[in-house]
């Protein structure tokens, strides 16, 4: 297990090109499964939750090879259509290949997916959803057996909440269905409208992502498909975060402005000046950010809960006090006790975490508690005085590619190391 050695204290300065989006790849990869043929990705970020998806689709009998940003997948080869609990394990959205194996072979078995370090993921919005469009499903031995007799049938899902995960399985399995899916209450995240344009350019007819009903014909994906994957938003936010708290210039290239202006607006309001053009921004932090009004993670267009434990640390020097309140996930704060122990002042009840901005921050030995929380160390590191060491980086490698190197390009003092 590597660890990440920071040396913090010091301005940053430079330009990055934004990876691909996490967020997005993962379904995309598993909607490759529909294309009945080769699937082109481009700007695929290297991650170990990529590593795994990929793992599943070789698994299945699909030909993937990766040459750098570059995934290319064949799915004429695929043979199985279960997926079992030791690659299940591996990625904790894995059950987004249900829809994707349900609709291309008219049955999937996998693993009963657990909860994970955020709190429970229910996954009973997706089943019921497969239930409306005609598949039967049952559970045996820990798994999940969906079938499809004859063939899945469209209707009309209106979700509950308006779940990512269950939104992208609605139309992974609709596309391969007979006649019109319309979800209603749909999730609206800008992942959403990556996967309607892969599916799109491969031929499958969908429109409405985006906004809050998505309309799907069936009738399949052909392909062949190319398709270059959106940038990662939130790893866009991690790096203004980490500038703003430090101190110093970064310019961003290869974003989409409008998918993290929640986090832009919030920062200028802290004190930093940001500057957008195009498919780039700008943002300059030259002095102590001042508190801002409470951030309240809602879905899309809300502020997004990915985002906030970077921008939770970097408000814990900020001048006055700044209230966060997560309605997302039960256990997001778990990463708070680590910034407590480099010298934050953030108090926790339930939801709410409430930040009194501290005089100083002091490195320290800390862990990683998951992916964002892990990244909000790193952002505290870079702003506090002394050395810092952060434990259990495999957290913060599922969904930051190379995370070292690009702040390394900013001129912050961080290396990984054996440990």
């Amino acid at each position: 297990m590597g660890k990440l050695k920071i040396h913090g204290g010091s301005g940053l300065e430079g330009s990055l090109q934004v990876q691909g989006a996490k967020n997005s790849v993962l379904p995309i990869l598993a909607a490759s499964i529909l294309v009945r043929g080769e699937s082109l990705l481009q700007n695929c970020p290297d991650l170990k939750d990529v590593d795994a998806a990929i793992s599943i689709l070789r698994y299945l009998g699909c030909s993937v090879t990766r040459v750098g940003s570059d995934v290319h997948i064949d799915s004429t080869t695929l043979v199985r259509r279960d997926i079992p609990d030791a690659l299940m394990r591996e990625m904790r959205s894995s059950v987004i290949f249900l829809g994707a194996i349900l609709g291309r072979a008219g049955e999937a078995v996998l693993s009963l997916p657990g909860g994970c370090e955020l709190g429970p993921r229910p996954i009973n919005l997706h089943l019921d959803a497969l239930r409306a469009l005609g598949a039967t499903l049952e559970e045996r031995g820990g798994n999940i057996v969906a079938r499809a007799e004859g063939c899945l049938l469209g209707t009309r899902i209106n979700l509950t909440s308006p779940s990512v995960g269950a939104t992208e399985n609605i139309m992974l399995a609709a596309v391969s269905a007979e006649g019109e899916t319309v979800i209603t209450n749909a999730a609206r995240e800008p992942e959403i409208v990556d996967l309607q344009e892969f599916l799109m350019a491969a031929g499958a007819k969908i429109s409405g992502a985006g906004t809050s009903t998505i309309t799907i014909q069936g009738g399949g994906a052909k392909g062949p498909v190319t398709h270059r994957v959106m940038p990662d938003r939130i790893v866009a936010a991690t790096y203004l975060s980490a500038v703003a708290f430090a101190g110093g210039r970064l310019e961003l290239c290869g974003i989409v402005p409008g998918h993290i202006e929640m986090v832009t607006t919030l920062l200028q309001t802290a004190g930093c000046e940001i500057e957008t053009r195009g498919q780039g921004l700008t943002l300059f932090s030259k002095r102590r950010l001042q508190a801002i009004s409470p951030v309240i993670t809602r879905p899309y267009p809300g502020f997004s809960t990915d985002a906030q434990p970077c921008l939770l640390a970097a408000s814990v020097k900020s001048k006055g006090t700044t209230v966060f309140i997560e309605n997302i996930f039960q256990n997001r704060y778990r990463y708070v006790e680590e910034l407590r122990r480099m010298g934050a002042d953030i108090k926790l009840e339930g939801r709410v975490a409430v930040v009194t901005g501290a005089e100083r921050l002091c490195g320290t030995s800390v862990s990683a508690t998951d992916l964002r929380g892990g990244a909000a160390l790193i952002v505290a590191a870079l702003g506090a005085e002394g050395e810092t060491v952060i434990a259990e980086v495999e957290h913060i490698d599922r969904g930051y590619d190379s995370i070292e190197t690009a702040l390394r390009a900013l001129g912050a003092d961080i290396e990984r190391v054996d440990g």
